[in-house]
């Protein structure tokens, strides 16, 4: 066995990428505080090859060192919007066809194995605050909500961790990958 060189890897280039297209997931990131997963977030967003990334309240926003440093340039291929509060950002998405799930532990959040998304259907995905979570008045302004199902003592995921899981599961459901 041995590691591909970056030639052997035949990655395309930031014009091919913006544009090919795009998966129908735009990743909504609720007041994140750190821009290390804020870039994390765009660095997973460019491998799954998704559609957006709308970052809103709080959260860091392009350019910036810290951003720069975990993304490694996919600011420059990912589209993103900034938006004063989450829920003009879900308005915004609802108002263009999208059906928007929280990433949170709910009273009624459907385990993320028994979720089945459909490859014809748009999708944002709200991620929260890492010390808070997704906003109580957000929360109430999503169709549903989606919980990972974890088995340790700690009851959360890191922000970064918990979108490659739900961008993997996602794009692999919905037969991308074939």
């Amino acid at each position: 066995m041995k590691q591909l060189s970056l030639e052997n890897l035949n990655r395309i280039g930031i014009e091919e990428f913006k544009e090919q297209k795009k998966q129908p997931i735009v990743i909504i990131l609720d007041n994140v505080r750190s821009a290390h997963n804020v870039g994390a977030a765009f660095r997973t967003a460019d491998a799954f090859s998704i559609e957006k990334i709308a970052l809103c309240g709080i959260t860091a926003k392009p350019p910036h060192r810290e951003i720069q440093k975990t993304a490694l340039g996919a600011t420059e291929s990912v589209e993103w919007e900034y938006f004063d509060t989450t829920n003009e950002a879900i308005d915004t998405l609802r108002k263009q066809g999208y059906s928007i799930f929280a990433i949170e532990q709910t009273t009624e959040s459907q385990k993320l194995n028994t979720f089945l998304p459909k490859k014809e259907t748009k999708y944002g995905f709200v991620f929260g605050n890492e010390a808070f979570g997704v906003d109580a008045e957000v929360l109430q302004n999503c169709d549903s909500a989606l919980e990972i199902p974890q088995f340790g003592t700690k009851h959360s995921l890191n922000v970064s961790v918990s979108l490659g899981i739900i961008l993997w599961h996602c794009t692999e459901k919905m037969n991308i990958f074939s």
